[in-house]
């Protein structure tokens, strides 16, 4: 399992942020319908293993969704459209050129969201949020190749390529950003 961004004095979760479209806050009860459509779609989890199952979700997704500290709501008009997460890479699930406790971004949106720019501008934000927070930290992003919005989303953000590998079945990329 990925690691929590660990934020030492910083408290969590922050003010919500508030962008020119967007809320990004803390999760809360009413995004769990959200967040199980987020997690079963298939389209989503194209690049990322497969969607997971909905009658699962449904399980095993608390009724108040986990407040873990970098994981961000992505809200347009008072609704969940996706996800983005701050967090520290871990064990398995860190590229196999990174170093544990790397600071990692991560998004997820509903393809209803996608093409009107909105993962960019909650990224943007988050990233902002991080180099408050904790200043001078270099972030990286990981994506498939094959994921051509990723790819072009993370050179909009300011990633530059650090290096390519393969792992899971297909070519990873892997960016790096320094400062703002």
């Amino acid at each position: 399992m990925t690691g929590s961004l660990e934020l030492g004095p910083v408290a969590w979760p922050p003010t919500a942020i508030t962008t020119e479209r967007l809320v990004l806050r803390a999760p809360e009860p009413r995004d769990r319908p959200a967040l199980i459509e987020l997690l079963s779609t298939p389209e989503v989890h194209t690049y990322l293993g497969g969607p997971h199952s909905r009658d699962d979700l449904e399980r095993t997704v608390p009724e108040t969704p986990h407040q873990r500290p970098g994981l961000f709501v992505a809200e347009r008009d008072g609704a969940l459209i996706g996800t983005v997460e701050l967090k520290r890479t871990k064990g398995e699930y860190r590229s196999p050129i990174g170093q544990d406790g790397d600071a990692e971004i991560g998004y997820l949106f509903l393809p209803r969201a996608w093409g009107h720019g909105y993962a960019a501008e909650a990224c943007a934000a988050a990233l902002d949020w991080l180099a408050t927070a904790l200043p001078d930290e270099p972030v990286v992003l990981c994506t498939q190749t094959a994921n051509t919005r990723s790819m072009r989303l993370a050179r909009k953000l300011g990633f530059t390529e650090a290096e390519r590998y393969e792992a899971w079945g297909a070519e990873q990329w892997m960016g790096i950003r320094t400062g703002r």
